[in-house]
């Protein structure tokens, strides 16, 4: 450390027990414990405890102050509201990972920690679902837990299902994905149960954390929902006129989580300028909803400059498809242990296909990214399946399907028998929708292989994937957190809260004129364990103010 007393801020006293020491970062990483840095004889010196004046005169017996660090515990970090509403000890959320990614068991574990995590329903039946909401109610109660709602373009009637049963079951926290526009479905989920309190406030059962990752649609997460949506509720009887009547004084959200570089559905937007433009979008429209972030958050500086930027929580997502609770296979999570930032890519998404819709996915150890632009090349320049040169599908068929196109198709038609018959009739209409399921068969299996650690389908695996990957594999690399084995959600999820912690109080040394040392902007991971449950949190409908 390095600092002279004619740079001092003040004056500090020492007290019974101060014993000045030059280890700043034992002082550093003890978040609990504020310290201060004086001038002695023997250069700059941490100390804890005494007293402490800014500016004025020297006492008799004083040193010059140099700097002031406060105590900093990762429960500090981020906005206390969303504490507050959603009953969780710190401001961190597993995001939700589609097919049940993020499982059951990730989000029983998040809830036990003090934590917020989504269960992963987007692609599962309205039966899985229902069997992880039996799950995680009866083992998380009133603890803090919620399922994911993602735009369903191509199969509304799942996304209607999906509505109909967490209102039925009293799922009261949802996050929503994919949308690039409201649906009537996120529109009666969040007004139903709408009422006044009390106190004569506007009362909203159901939380809705909506992810967004350009304005426009943020926009419409910050506003009422439409009238014209309202009204066409109220005419089905799917909501009463009197919550649609006191819906138009509600945002959509109570919270955004803007979404950067992530895995899975993804703009690919620079944490740095996507956050501030959503928050200042915010302050513009509906100041009472908070701002989260998600994407690039592999590592705790990352999570401290999320922090810094003004985020009221941080949502991760690939990382904890690299733990050990995450409802995939070993042999996906191996392959996440060995991926650098630059093997991800982008790839045709299964449910927005048709509109050339990208997921990002990882490239290392897999050929799918390749193998489903091809796919979607193939779909865009032909009208049907008959149009595409025979030596052309010979190859698709033995190389990337591994079987016929007609038995790839009858699977296809087993599936949308009883899932979603109008997709047949389409398809008997119209042979480039036929063609489309018949693609996207390969794109849904794909992520099954990958979930279900199928070997001789390795090189067709799907995995969502961030290039927050590389960096998160290179912060816990030759530490216990290398060994897919020890990756825990919520051990993950502790070491880099409190990281982000002990780097925030080492920028404000620096920011004071102090240099710590390049060891005091690092945080190495240890088994700190699971934080103590939280007191229960309430279950009542939360005001807007």
């Amino acid at each position: 450390m390095g600092q002279s007393a004619a740079n001092a801020i003040g004056w500090w006293t020492a007290g019974a027990a101060s014993v000045p020491s030059d280890d700043s970062l034992r002082a550093l990483q003890t978040l609990d414990q504020a310290f201060f840095v004086v001038q002695t004889a023997d250069g700059p010196r941490v100390v804890n405890g005494g007293s402490a004046s800014l500016g004025g005169k020297a006492g008799p017996a004083s040193l010059p102050l140099l700097a002031h660090v406060p105590a900093l515990t990762p429960d500090r970090l981020g906005d206390p509201s969303f504490q507050a509403t959603y009953g969780v000890r710190v401001n961190y959320v597993a995001g939700a990972m589609a097919n049940g990614i993020g499982s059951a068991e990730l989000v029983i574990a998040m809830a036990r920690a003090g934590m917020l995590g989504f269960f992963g329903a987007a692609g599962l039946s309205t039966e899985r679902i229902r069997a992880a909401i039996d799950q995680i109610q009866g083992a998380a109660g009133d603890l803090p837990y919620g399922f994911n709602l993602i735009h369903s373009p191509a199969e509304p009637h799942q996304e209607q299902e999906t509505v109909d049963l967490y209102l039925q079951r009293q799922v009261c926290t949802v996050s929503t994905s994919a949308y690039l526009g409201l649906t009537p479905m996120v529109v009666q989920y969040r007004v139903t149960g709408i009422h006044l309190g009390p106190d004569g406030h506007i009362a909203v059962p159901n939380r809705l954390l909506a992810k967004v990752s350009r304005p426009e649609v943020a926009e419409k997460f910050l506003r009422p929902p439409p009238a014209k949506i309202l009204d066409a509720l109220v005419a089905a009887g799917r909501i009463t006129a009197e919550e649609a009547r006191l819906a138009a004084n509600v945002p959509m959200a109570d919270d955004l989580t803007a979404e950067a570089d992530s895995g899975g559905h993804t703009d690919n937007r620079p944490l740095p300028v996507l956050l501030p433009l959503i928050r200042a979008l915010r302050d513009r429209i509906a100041p009472q909803v908070r701002v989260g972030v998600a994407g690039g958050l592999g590592t705790p500086d990352a999570v401290a400059a999320a922090f810094a930027l003004g985020a009221a929580y941080v949502m991760t997502g690939t990382v904890n498809q690299a733990c050990v609770e995450a409802g995939t296979s070993a042999m996906v999570k191996s392959l996440l242990a060995d991926a650098g930032m630059a093997d991800v890519g982008m790839a045709p998404a299964s449910d927005m296909f048709e509109a050339g819709v990208d997921v990002q996915v990882l490239k290392r150890g897999t050929l799918f990214a390749m193998r489903a632009q091809q796919l979607y090349a193939l779909f865009r320049d032909h009208n049907s399946l008959d149009e595409i040169d025979p030596a052309v599908l010979a190859k698709l068929e033995t190389q990337v399907l591994r079987q016929s196109i007609d038995q790839v198709w009858a699977e296809c038609s087993r599936f949308f028998a009883e899932r979603d018959p109008t997709q047949l009739q389409r398809a008997a209409a119209d042979p480039r929708h036929k063609m489309a399921l018949v693609f996207r068969w390969y794109l849904g299996m794909s992520s099954r292989w990958a979930i279900g650690g199928d070997e001789s389908r390795k090189m067709d695996c799907q995995i969502w994937c961030g290039p927050c990957i590389g960096s998160f594999n290179d912060w816990t690399a030759n530490t216990f957190l290398a060994d897919p084995a020890n990756r825990g959600v919520v051990v993950v999820g502790a070491n880099l809260m409190a990281g982000a912690a002990a780097i925030s109080r080492a920028r404000l040394l620096l920011q004071s004129g102090i240099d710590p040392g390049p060891a005091a902007l690092t945080w190495t991971p240890r088994p700190l364990g699971a934080p103590a449950v939280p007191r229960q949190p309430s279950r009542e409908a939360h005001a807007h103010q």
